[in-house]
């Protein structure tokens, strides 16, 4: 064992926390996955024999009260973030948390005011912006490589839309998959959106219709400095996962592949 590696305890073993769990155990040496738990220990223990995980616990307060955990990763259903994350932070754990942190923002703003009286490290898990292709285009506006930014475009379709059981709990499609790109915007232009229009449908599944939700949409992004940006979002494309952006400067443009 490395004993500088960081002891993590993972809360959800659903979709997304498959993916942090493999990305922990295999890709991360620094990091050591010390518990796992979910409301589905099935689940649970698939994954912790997936990833050699010793100790499957009972429920988040086993995980947040192992002494061996020092961070927390927090994979479970939307609805269980911001509470998990006062209890984390009361426990002393650093916190790694799935998007979003709560559909209200009272509770958002609980659960930083915990970390914040805990003095604990919070990330969100908005990945792209440490992708190394958005960096290079965030670095050519803040270079001026590309001169003033004038317009955007974020194209963002994920290969197959997700179960309507999913849709329901997730806030839906603005909450759940618009919301990496429009952190992607604010972080690309280095300003703030003062004014959103959008025309949405439902294109793909009719099941999402019926949970309530849509899943193909066209935003209109205005920023306080005079960008206009658009935001084009589908949950299906044939031809599997599409992340791209294209801004265009008074010098030139720039654009991920």
């Amino acid at each position: 064992m490395n004993t500088q590696s960081l002891g993590i305890g993972i809360i959800g073993a659903g979709r997304i926390g498959k993916v942090h769990a493999e990305t922990l155990a295999f890709r991360t040496p620094e990091a050591r996955i010390v518990a796992i738990t979910d409301v589905n220990r099935h689940a649970a223990e698939a994954l912790a024999a997936r990833c050699r995980i010793p100790s499957i616990a009972a429920d988040s307060g086993e995980v947040l009260g192992n002494p061996e955990v020092k961070a927390v990763l927090i994979s479970s259903s939307t609805d269980t973030h911001a509470p998990l994350i006062e209890q984390a932070a009361a426990a002393g754990k650093h916190i790694f948390c799935e998007k979003p942190i709560s559909h209200s923002l009272a509770a958002i703003d609980r659960a930083l005011a915990a970390v914040d009286k805990a003095g604990v490290k919070l990330q969100i898990g908005f990945n792209r912006r440490f992708d190394s292709n958005f960096a290079r285009v965030r670095q050519a506006v803040t270079s001026g490589e590309i001169g003033a930014p004038r317009l955007m475009h974020i194209i963002s379709r994920d290969p197959a839309p997700p179960p309507p059981s999913y849709v329901r709990s997730s806030g839906g499609i603005f909450l759940d998959m618009t919301i990496h790109d429009l952190d992607m915007a604010r972080f690309l232009i280095g300003d703030e959106v003062e004014e959103i229009y959008t025309a949405g449908a439902v294109m793909v599944d009719p099941a999402i219709g019926e949970a309530g939700d849509l899943d193909t949409a066209l935003l209109v992004l205005r920023f306080r400095n005079g960008v206009i940006a658009t935001i084009d979002n589908c949950r299906q494309a044939s031809y599997g996962y599409d992340q791209r952006v294209e801004i265009l400067g008074s010098l030139g443009k720039i654009s991920t592949d």
